[in-house]
């Protein structure tokens, strides 16, 4: 056996006792309670990525019954899923769970913690042989892909099983996961009203959230991953982003564009995490809460909260200081220059219309008028305005190092409001752009600045969902992640798990 291969046995043999450290038994309380063998009903949407995972090693359970599960629940008339993913892999996910199965039955050692469980992918990442769409109809008859992304690369080496891929906000370029091409997926949340599910990766946020995949697999250009994660009380992860590589991946804005992962628990965003930064899974850190440092700024991300989102984040704040963290509102006024660094999105758009200038010329009528719109403020935007912004957005990233060092982490509101419903977001143009300006405001910051950040849940069981955003500086991406579970342990509400 090799070191490598010793090393992931080891990973799986830790996980259990891993979970419990960090906390994440009160996060799902009857499904690591439980042992192998145990709770043999339905997996996906029950257990975390860990759980399954030591259950898959202890052939408790089979990547075959993840995979049907999952496909049951995408094919459910009565569910999200011909809203959430624009193109299912059934026959290969199936031939591919069977095989890891046989593999497993034979002795031989899984490629890693996540070989042969389901996970979904943005419509943005290539695919070899499938034409990439980004949730348009605009590049349909395009050539497909000659090769996977890299990161959809090291998933398959991984073992992972792409299960499909899922729905996005018309190349990813709004916060609110309405796409008019194939439907708006409904929030996990109040789904007789039908909420927006946030964007812009809609249905990866959906399909965790309605056990159609066990983790997501998406892009994160100003909040893209932590926006849907928060309003359907998930677990977003928005890493630094010279971190994973983005060959492959459809681009919006080269300046801001990140790639990671969306799940139930920080650990399993972290596992996704090291397979993406092409790392050897390791179980998660575990930090105690004693003795860590936060600091609230109270410039900028607290500025006009709704009730829900107030109320959510003063109980998180009090949650944590009583679990002995040392949490400090400061000024912190570094954040209120963050308006005039991307001005309405300029740098982001600017870099949308040098890629979309000729699919424009072409087939502008295929766009959704609303993507379209935003797209095309960047064809007025000079080389000289362009560059003085990126000159800001480098001192920007220089002051916010400073003010932020000494502290563990940085804690704000995800979103200021919780979702609202598709009906009020179409109700006219000026409304639509008006909450999607809402809806990036606190997270599109950390993009500015190049940093990294979670979202975790922190509402009240039966309340609509609202995320905890917990942000550090640049390359602390480990160190966020270890903080980032300590804080879940603690602010995270426990889920409600069906028997």
């Amino acid at each position: 056996m090799t070191q490598q291969q010793e090393q992931r046995r080891t990973f799986l043999k830790q996980t259990a006792g891993a979970a419990a450290a960090t906390g994440l038994l009160g996060v799902w309380p009857r499904a690591f309670a439980q042992g192998p063998g145990e709770g043999a009903g339905k997996a996906m949407g029950q257990l975390s990525m860990v759980e399954m995972s030591r259950r898959l090693a202890a052939g408790s359970l089979s990547s075959s019954q993840l995979v049907e599960e999952a496909l049951a629940a995408i094919q459910n008339p009565a569910g999200e899923g011909a809203r959430t993913f624009i193109r299912v892999h059934a026959d290969s996910a199936r031939a591919a769970a069977a095989q890891l199965d046989t593999e497993r039955k034979s002795g031989r050692a899984a490629a890693s913690p996540i070989a042969g469980i389901p996970i979904s992918l943005k419509d943005l990442f290539d695919e070899a042989g499938i034409t990439t769409l980004g949730g348009s109809t605009v590049l349909a008859g395009q050539p497909p892909a000659a090769r996977d992304a890299l990161v959809v690369e090291r998933l398959r080496r991984a073992g992972a099983i792409i299960i499909g891929r899922t729905n996005t906000v018309e190349f990813a370029y709004t916060g609110l996961g309405i796409n008019p091409n194939y439907g708006t997926p409904k929030n996990v949340y109040d789904r007789a009203t039908g909420r927006i599910p946030g964007g812009s990766t809609s249905g990866g946020a959906i399909s965790v959230a309605d056990g159609m995949a066990a983790g997501a697999i998406g892009t994160d250009t100003g909040g893209s991953l932590r926006i849907p994660a928060a309003l359907n009380g998930l677990v977003g992860f928005k890493p630094t982003q010279r971190r994973i590589p983005l060959d492959g991946v459809m681009p919006l804005s080269t300046s801001f564009d990140s790639a990671g992962p969306m799940a139930w628990t920080v650990e399993d965003c972290a596992l996704l995490d090291s397979v993406l930064a092409a790392e050897l899974p390791r179980p998660l850190r575990v930090l105690p809460l004693r003795g860590l440092r936060f600091a609230v700024p109270k410039t900028f991300f607290q500025d006009d909260l709704s009730p829900p989102v107030a109320a959510a984040f003063a109980s998180a704040l009090a949650k944590l200081s009583a679990a002995g963290a040392t949490v400090t509102e400061l000024p912190m006024a570094e954040f209120a220059k963050a308006p005039t660094i991307n001005p309405r999105g300029m740098i982001t758009a600017a870099e949308a219309f040098a890629w979309h200038r000729d699919f424009i010329k072409s087939a502008a009528a295929k766009y959704d008028p609303r993507v379209l719109a935003r797209i095309k403020t960047g064809e007025t935007i000079t080389a000289p305005d362009y560059l003085q912004l990126q000159a800001l957005r480098r001192q920007f990233i220089r002051s916010i190092n400073t003010a932020a060092a000494g502290y563990d982490a940085m804690l704000m509101p995800t979103t200021p409001d919780i979702a609202p419903p598709i009906a009020e977001v179409l109700k006219d143009d000026d409304t639509y752009y008006r909450i999607n300006a809402r809806m990036l405001r606190n997270p599109s910051v950390v993009n500015l600045f190049d940093g990294c950040a979670l979202s975790v849940p922190c509402h009240d069981v039966g309340t609509a969902p609202v995320g905890l955003m917990v942000a550090g500086i640049g390359n602390t991406d480990h160190r966020l992640l270890a903080v980032g579970a300590a804080v879940e342990a603690v602010v995270t509400p426990r889920r409600a798990l069906s028997s």
